[in-house]
């Protein structure tokens, strides 16, 4: 699916708890992940985002975590194994053409994207396929680091978005990121 995608060894810095310093997960995402709440993962890597929100929807919820990296998908398996919430987190590998999430359509409470939309190929098959599986009332965190994405570029994926059925709902801060909450318009 990517053009360019982060490489393995760089999963381990960003799932490091150190991260945790400057994006803490619960402050990020507890106003909008509740428990029984399915919950979607775009780009999941090794899990930094997936496991807390595993936690916050609690053993009624679920978690979708989509990488195109299967040892990227190997580590988070072991971590949320170890962390008891393996029965919490569903583990899917995509692929160059599909993020292989056709099957959720209209399921999908909440979907974070951090830091994975400059690494996509096509954008406007992204914004449709998850839009197509958001609830009507669901909710789309979509997140890059600013040291690596420009204001511009950011403002060029917001505007692809809207084109693809999403509204702005809201621009929350997070430190080293551009950040907007986008809904169905």
């Amino acid at each position: 699916m990517a053009a360019h995608v982060c490489p393995v060894w760089a999963g381990y810095f960003l799932a490091s708890p150190l991260r945790k310093i400057f994006q803490n997960p619960d402050k990020i995402l507890s106003a909008y992940v509740k428990e029984g709440m399915n919950v979607l993962d775009i780009g999941c890597a090794m899990g930094f985002f997936s496991l807390p929100m595993a936690r916050m929807t609690g053993s009624g919820g679920r978690v979708i975590c989509v990488d195109i990296q299967r040892r990227m998908l190997s580590s988070l398996k072991k971590r949320a194994e170890k962390a008891g919430m393996a029965s919490r987190v569903e583990i899917r590998l995509c692929n160059r053409d599909s993020f292989c999430i056709g099957d959720l359509k209209g399921k999908i409470d909440f979907i974070i994207a951090s830091a994975v939309a400059h690494e996509l190929p096509d954008l406007p098959l992204f914004f449709s396929e998850t839009r197509e599986v958001l609830t009507q009332e669901g909710k789309f965190l979509l997140t890059e680091p600013s040291g690596h994405v420009s204001r511009e570029n950011f403002r060029s994926t917001v505007s692809m978005a809207e084109a693809r059925g999403f509204k702005i709902i809201k621009r929350p801060r997070i430190k080293r990121s551009h950040t907007v909450l986008l809904g169905k318009a």
